[in-house]
C-alpha cells in the first residue's frame, strides 16, 4: 500500500469526530525473543560471586553461531571490580596521581561552577603555551586523547594492549552565546511558509521550536550539541565524521565512530517527521482500541484486516474495492492482519518529503497538513541530508568501522530512528554496521527495542543497539513541564535502572536465540555490568563471539574497562580527541559530569588510592606499564 496513494484518499474524507475512545498505554512483554517460562528463569543461577580475573570451569550450554545442535562447554566467567591492580595496570603512576587530582577538583563546586571563567583567567595570566601544558597535565590529558587522529594513536594502541578498544569522537565544540545558539535554532527549526503564516499549522506543540528551549545546551553536561548554520557547515561536519571514520580504521581493526544527525541537516526536518511519525504510530493505537487492543504491548498489537478495511470505509476513506487494492502487493495483510512494523512500512524513505506532511487529526477525525509545503531549496536541503547520511553509512564499510549514531531530544528522535534504521536495513545485511541508541530513561524505551528487533527478525539483518540511560533529562522535563505535554521521562532513577535492564535483558535474549543481534552496554554503572554478566553466564554467551560490547568514557571508569578487558570482553572507551581551545566545551562538561558522580560515589577514588598505596608498598615508586 503506497503512502501517497493512502494519503491522498484519506484527505478527501470528511470524517466526524474520533476522540472519544481514550488509548490506554502499553502494558506487559513480549515474549516473541524468549520462549523461556519465568519458572525456568528463576530456577538458574542468579547471583555473581566475586573473585579475581580468573576463569572458573562451570559447564554452561553454548547455543552455536551456526544453529547446530553442538554440546559446547562454556566456562563461567566471573570479573572482579575490585582488583585494582588488574584496573590500573595500563597507569603509571603520574596518571594515576592526575586522576586522583582530576576528581577531587571535580567535587569542588566552585571549581566546576566557575569552570570556564577560570580557564579564560589561566590562559590569560600563564599565556597560551603554558596553559596548554597546564591542561594537558589536568582535565585535557584526563579526558581528552589528543589534537589530532596521529596524535591519538599511541593511547590506542596501548589500550588495545590491555583489551580496550576505541570509539573515535571529534570532540571539538562551537563556543557560542545562549543567544547565538538561540537564533541559530529558532532560523533552522522553523520553515518558510510558517515564518510567512505563523499559526495557521497543525502542529503539536512538543514538536515546534521554542525560544526559552533554543538553546538546546542548556541542562545537559553528557552530550555534544550541533547548531546549523548553512549546508556548507553540514557539509564540513561530514568531511568531520569521515576523518573520524578514517583514522578509526586506520588504528584498530575492529573500531567504532559516532555521529549525530542534527550535524548533518536542517534540524527542522527532523523536527516534522518526527511528528508525522508519532502522529501515525497514535493513528494505529486509535484503530487498535477501536478492535479492543488498547492494552497490548506495541509487538503485541494487531489490526483484524477485514475490520481495518470496514473502519476505513465508514471513515470515508475510499471505496471498499479501493481499500482492498491498497493491502495487496506488498506482502501487507496476507496474516489476515496489519502489525505496527506493516503500519510504519507504509511510510517509507523514497517518499517525496512534503508528502509525509498530511497527519490524522484525532480531536477533529479528519486528515490535515501538518504545515504548507516545502519550498525547493527545503525539499534540497532534507535530500542533503539524506545524503550525508548514506556516505557516512559507505564509508564507515568500506573502512570496516561500525557506526554508532547517537540519541537526543524526544521532539527530533523518532526520525532519527526512522532514518537509522533505514540504514541497518540497506547496510547490516551481512554484519553488524549500523548502531541505533536507546534512551532507556524514556517510558516508550521497551517498545522501540522490541519492534526494531522483531522488523530486523522478519527481514533478516543484523540487530544493532547502544543502550544508555541518556543524556536530555532535565531539559526534557522542564520542556514539557513549560510547554504542557506528557513527560516522556520515566518517574525516577529506579523505573530507569529496571527499563534499561529489562531492554538489555530482551536483546540478550534475542542473542541467544538468534546470533544476529548485537548490543553495547553504554554505562558506567557498576551494577548493570554486573547484570550483563550475571545473563550471559545463565544464557552460555560468550565474550568471544563478540556480541555484547561494553562502553565508558575515556578517563572514567576504569576500574570496570580494564578488567572486562582484560576478562576477554569486548570493551570500548569513548575516545574524544581535538585542539585543547577547541575541546574547552567537552572538557567543561566532563567537569560538571564528574562533580555529580564524584560526589556520588567515593569508589573510584579509594581504588585509585588503594592502588597507588599497594604500588608504593610493593616498592613499585617507578612502576611502568608493559606492554
Amino acid at each position: 500500500m503506497s503512502y501517497t496513494r493512502f494519503v491522498a484518499s484519506f484527505a478527501r474524507t470528511q470524517t466526524g469526530n474520533i476522540n472519544k475512545i481514550r488509548v490506554s498505554p502499553s502494558r506487559g512483554r513480549s515474549t516473541v525473543a524468549s520462549p523461556k517460562s519465568q519458572e525456568e528463569k528463576e530456577q538458574q543461577p542468579r547471583q555473581l560471586e566475586e573473585g579475581c580475573t580468573l576463569v572458573e570451569a562451570v559447564p554452561v550450554e553454548l547455543i552455536s553461531q551456526t544453529k547446530n545442535a553442538k554440546d559446547v562447554r562454556l566456562s563461567r566467567i566471573h570479573v572482579d571490580f575490585d582488583n585494582t591492580e588488574e584496573a590500573y595496570k595500563s597507569k603509571n603512576n603520574i596518571e594515576l596521581l592526575r586522576s586522583l587530582l582530576v576528581f577531587n577538583l571535580c567535587t569542588i563546586d566552585f571549581l566546576v561552577e566557575k569552570n570556564k571563567e577560570l580557564m579564560e583567567l589561566s590562559k590569560k595570566l600563564l599565556g597560551q603555551r603554558m596553559f596548554e601544558k597546564l591542561m594537558k597535565m589536568t582535565f585535557y590529558g584526563q579526558f581528552v586523547a589528543g589534537e589530532d587522529h596521529n596524535s591519538i594513536k599511541p593511547l590506542i594502541y596501548k589500550n588495545q594492549a590491555f583489551g580496550v578498544g576505541a570509539v573515535l569522537d571529534y570532540s571539538v565544540e562551537e563556543d557560542l552565546t545562549q543567544e547565538e545558539a538561540v537564533k541559530k535554532e529558532m532560523d533552522s527549526c522553523v520553515s518558510e511558509a510558517e515564518k510567512e503564516s505563523p499559526g495557521t499549522d497543525h502542529r503539536e506543540k512538543k514538536y515546534k521550536a521554542h525560544r526559552r528551549f533554543g538553546d538546546r545546551r542548556g541542562g545537559v553536561i553528557s552530550a555534544r550539541t550541533y547548531f546549523y548554520a548553512d549546508e556548507a557547515k553540514c557539509d564540513n561536519q561530514m568531511e568531520t565524521f569521515l576523518n573520524c571514520i578514517k583514522a578509526s580504521g586506520g588504528a584498530s581493526t575492529d573500531g567504532f565512530s559516532a555521529i549525530k544527525m542534527t550535524a548533518l541537516g536542517r534540524p527542522q526536518f527532523l523536527l516534522q517527521f518526527s511528528e508525522v511519525l508519532v502522529k501515525w504510530r497514535k493513528f494505529f493505537n486509535f484503530l487498535a482500541a477501536q478492535q479492543g487492543k488498547s492494552e497490548l504491548t506495541a509487538l503485541e498489537k494487531t489490526l483484524e484486516l477485514e475490520q481495518l478495511k470496514e473502519s476505513l470505509t465508514q471513515m470515508g476513506v475510499g471505496a471498499k474495492d479501493d481499500i482492498e487494492n491498497w493491502f495487496t502487493g506488498e506482502k501487507l495483510g496476507l496474516s489476515g492482519t496489519i502489525d505496527l512494523l506493516d503500519w510504519n512500512s507504509l511510510i517509507n524513505d523514497t517518499t517525496k518529503m512534503s508528502n509525509l506532511l498530511m497527519v490524522p487529526n484525532l480531536e477533529t477525525g479528519q486528515l490535515e497538513s501538518l504545515s504548507n509545503r516545502f519550498t525547493a531549496e527545503e525539499e534540497s536541503q532534507m535530500k542533503r541530508m539524506l545524503q550525508r547520511v548514506d556516505i557516512l553509512a559507505k564509508h564507515a564499510v568500506e573502512n570496516g568501522v561500525r557506526l554508532m549514531v547517537d540519541a537526543e531530544q524526544t521532539y527530533f528522535q523518532p526520525a532519527i530512528s526512522r532514518l537509522t534504521l533505514e540504514m541497518q536495513r540497506k547496510f547490516n545485511r551481512e554484519k553488524p554496521v549500523i548502531f541505533n541508541t536507546y534512551q532507556c530513561y524514556l517510558k516508550e524505551a521497551y517498545d522501540n527495542v522490541t519492534l526494531d528487533v522483531e522488523l530486523s527478525r522478519r527481514e533478516g539483518w543484523y540487530f544493532g543497539a547502544k543502550l544508555v540511560r541518556g543524556a536530555y533529562m532535565y531539559q526534557e522535563r522542564a520542556r514539557a513541564q513549560e510547554i504542557g505535554y506528557e513527560d516522556p521521562i520515566n518517574p525516577d532513577y529506579e523505573a530507569t535502572n529496571r527499563m534499561y535492564h529489562k531492554c538489555l535483558e530482551y536483546v540478550l535474549e534475542e542473542i541467544e536465540h538468534n546470533r544476529k543481534a548485537n548490543v553495547m552496554v553504554a554505562t558506567h554503572n557498576e551494577d548493570t555490568v554486573k547484570f550483563t554478566l550475571e545473563k550471559m553466564n545463565e544464557m552460555g554467551l560468550s565474550p568471544t563471539e563478540n556480541k555484547v560490547y561494553f562502553g565508558q568514557l575515556l578517563g572514567m571508569c576504569d576500574q570496570i574497562s580494564f578488567p572486562l578487558g582484560q576478562a576477554g570482553f569486548p570493551v570500548y572507551k569513548y575516545v574524544p580527541y581535538g585542539p585543547v581551545n577547541e575541546v574547552i566545551p567537552y572538557l567543561s562538561r566532563r567537569a560538571q559530569e564528574n562533580r555529580g558522580f564524584m560526589k556520588g560515589s567515593q569508589r573510584e577514588r579509594s581504588l585509585l588510592w588503594n592502588e597507588l598505596r599497594r604500588r608504593f608498598l610493593g616498592g613499585q615508586i617507578f612502576y611502568k606499564p608493559v606492554y
